[in-house]
């Protein structure tokens, strides 16, 4: 799995890869290049102190990247999971096609609906652990 975080304040990587889907994109064809078998697309900082953003500006960070994946030849056979801890972000990543599996940082604790959307889209759920909100870390 490769991450491909297209949030300004990343944790892992400075934000290098936001701001541009056509970056964001060339990343990713970079990380499957070097032998990623999975994307992992998320818009949402969890690095200590980061501020949550609302399930709207997160999805104006990954749809964009996400439904550019899918149309570029390299990365359309490509799994892909979005990165929320959002039901909304979830569930439009996924209904629409632009991602196969969900990867939530909060365990389903961030936002009530997310087990029954995953149940619903009836798709791969990543439930992960994590200490406290980022905002307070």
């Amino acid at each position: 799995m490769a991450i491909l975080n297209v949030t300004p304040d990343s944790f892992s990587d400075g934000g290098r890869h936001s701001g541009s889907v056509a970056a964001a994109v060339a990343a990713a064809e970079a990380m499957v290049s070097e032998g990623a078998d999975l994307i992992d697309v998320g818009g949402q900082s969890t690095r200590p102190g980061a501020p949550r953003v609302s399930p709207q500006e997160e999805l104006a960070r990954v749809m964009p990247v996400l439904r550019a994946i899918r149309a570029s030849p390299r990365l359309r056979a490509v799994p892909v999971s979005v990165d929320t801890f959002y039901s909304d972000v979830a569930r439009e990543a996924v209904a629409g096609g632009w991602a196969h599996l969900v990867n939530d940082v909060s365990g389903g604790a961030a936002d009530a609906a997310m087990f029954r959307t995953v149940a619903d889209l009836g798709v791969p759920y990543i439930l992960m652990h994590m200490r406290g909100e980022p905002a307070t870390m």
